[in-house]
């Protein structure tokens, strides 16, 4: 197998940072040697030019989430132990994630050391994750970690990984290396990622040490937020989509009345097929949690991993869900067949 190591410390950037602040003094040296007041002006120059530049390289590891001495930072500033991980996919998530402490990055088509331990996060598309779980080594598949959008449990129940770590990833990250936008809002300021079972808690650093916030917590408090998450996608994506909207931003301004009726219908129809009680305000949230993220472009996609899990509950129970996405269809905006 092809491993690539990327160990990203911030002793290293550091060292850079230092040679950066070196590089940028030298270039204010001037050759004027007419008078020692002259001299002693230029270094004064020089010394004020490298103090700004080295601040404003401290203020870049800061923002990352390290300190001046090479420790990751929590949240709250405090330190934090970033232990290392396996990154499969180095997209916009995968690339996020190896910033945040030492990482062996593998592509999709790579194999998971069957020596290695600690966490194997899955950063790749839901439909690679078959390839991934077959080419993975049995005895390291319980340290796979996933993180995808979408109904998963039909997936990890069929491979026997029900009770894997999931995490509910609340990050939006438009473009490879850049900044990732957390999923902060008014209403839950101490953020909607949310992540449960055994390396729940490393996946938590590994956050932390990026300045991003992560909610560890049990398998029954996964569950209802799991399905939020899907609701959320589900419906701004679809009533975006079938109202041509450029973004979900634009779907809950000018479709309000709509978005709320899809979301208390598809908040009905899990609670009576899945028995579960969501804690008021999951339109406050959600609603909340777009205003984030309101430049979103709105599309559906992944149908079998996201809607078509209320599209199978029928139009008893989905009527205004089932309803738009036939309208999608009609007007040609899916690129796939209605079962």
């Amino acid at each position: 197998p092809n491993f690539v190591t990327m160990k990203i410390s911030a002793a290293s950037l550091l060292a850079v940072t230092a040679l950066g602040a070196t590089v940028a003094t030298d270039a204010w040296i001037t050759t004027n040697t007419n008078t020692n007041n002259n001299r002693c002006g230029d270094v004064s120059l020089m010394a004020s030019r490298g103090q700004i530049k080295w601040g404003n390289k401290k203020a870049w590891l800061e923002k990352r989430g390290f300190s001046e001495d090479g420790t990751a930072l929590n949240a709250s500033g405090g330190a934090t132990a970033s232990q290392a991980v396996s990154i499969i996919g180095g997209g916009r998530i995968g690339g996020m994630l190896a910033e945040g402490g030492e990482s062996t990055l593998l592509g999709r088509e790579d194999t998971v050391d069957p020596n290695g331990e600690g966490p194997v996060l899955v950063a790749t598309r839901n439909d690679s994750l078959e390839g991934i779980v077959e080419a993975c080594p049995e005895n390291r598949r319980k340290d796979l970690v996933f993180m995808q959008n979408g109904y998963l449990d039909d997936f990890l129940e069929s491979k026997g990984l029900m009770d894997n770590t999931q995490v509910l990833l609340f990050v939006s990250v438009t473009a490879k290396g850049a900044e990732p936008i957390d999923g902060v809002t008014t209403v839950n300021p101490e953020g909607l990622t949310a992540a449960t079972g055994e390396h729940a808690q490393a996946f938590a650093d590994r956050l932390a040490a990026l300045d991003l916030k992560c909610n560890v917590i049990s398998a029954e408090e996964y569950r209802p937020a799991m399905f939020e998450k899907l609701i959320w996608i589900s419906t701004y994506m679809l009533v975006g989509a079938a109202k041509e909207c450029s973004s979900v931003g634009q779907a809950g301004a000018d479709h309000t009345e709509l978005v709320e009726k899809v979301v208390n219908e598809l908040v009905a129809a899990v609670s009576a097929k899945e028995g579960i009680t969501f804690s008021e305000g999951v339109m406050a949230r959600l609603a909340a949690y777009t205003d984030v993220v309101a430049d979103f472009p709105c599309a559906v996609k992944e149908f079998e991993w996201r809607n078509q899990y209320f599209y199978n509950l029928g139009d008893d129970a989905c009527p205004t869900h089932n309803e738009l996405l036939r309208e999608c269809g009609e007007k040609g905006f899916l690129g796939f067949e209605l079962p």
